[in-house]
């Protein structure tokens, strides 16, 4: 997959719009959330950040209208928008699994739920051990259903 990232935060270049290939064939080595820590952990993660074998990275975001933004990720590095950066942190997310034998989750498509206007409010990436569902509200919901 190309990300095509010239600056961090830059839309997924490949077309999305309801497609369900975006990140098939990628494998994601890591999840980590992406959390508002001012007065501690606490809650859901602002953003959840996908590490690919590749080295790049997909984030999803919370967006306006409870819903997400999919963008290129710069994992390890925090999204522009996190100000002041001492204030932001990935973590792991802890009902996410491991990552299986072989050290990825191998993605067999993707599925994107929307709202009215056309603004996805849910996605779904599914890999060959279970799917990753992210919602987007006033934070980022996230679970693993494994198959």
């Amino acid at each position: 997959m190309t990300v095509g990232r010239e600056t961090s935060g830059e839309e997924i270049s490949r077309p999305r719009h309801g497609r369900s290939g975006w990140l098939t064939g990628e494998r994601i080595t890591a999840v980590h959330g992406l959390f508002y820590r001012p007065e501690g952990r606490a809650g859901e993660p602002e953003a959840v950040e996908f590490v690919l074998s590749t080295g790049q990275s997909v984030l999803l975001t919370c967006a306006s209208g409870r819903t997400l933004r999919i963008t290129s990720g710069s994992w390890p590095g925090l999204p522009a928008w996190c100000v002041p950066a001492g204030q932001w942190q990935f973590a792991p997310l802890s009902r996410m699994p491991p990552p299986p034998y072989g050290g990825a989750w191998t993605v067999i498509g993707t599925q994107e739920s929307r709202d009215e206007h056309g603004e996805v409010r849910e996605a779904v990436i599914r890999c060959e051990n279970g799917d990753f569902v992210v919602t987007g509200g006033d934070t980022v919901a996230i679970c693993f259903a494994p198959h």
